[in-house]
């Protein structure tokens, strides 16, 4: 599996696209997942609430594979509204 990254514009129109194509290429993955999976968020400068539910579902993708998500880079923007949501704690676990 290629390295995860989230695009630079993420918006509502654009996430369940972003969700479907690692969802189809976590299940052609022929490897096992390592037990944490890092996906990139530093360069995601526009997006929306969209954002968080495409990072939601894909950590929900990875647990039914047994893997957690880990999210790098992430903008204060980012972590403001993850926060705002109350969805900080699932994206960035103690």
């Amino acid at each position: 599996m290629s390295p995860l990254k989230l695009p630079a514009t993420l918006l509502h129109d654009q996430a369940d696209a972003c969700l479907a194509l690692w969802a189809s290429q976590l299940a052609q993955s022929t490897t096992a997942l390592p037990h944490e999976v890092a996906l990139d968020a530093s360069e995601l400068t526009e997006f929306d609430s969209s954002a968080l539910a495409v990072l939601l579902g894909l950590r929900r993708l990875l647990g039914h594979k047994g893997s957690a998500l880990r999210v790098e880079g992430m903008t204060p923007r980012l972590r403001e509204l993850a926060s705002l949501y109350g969805v900080m704690d699932l994206l960035q676990p103690v």
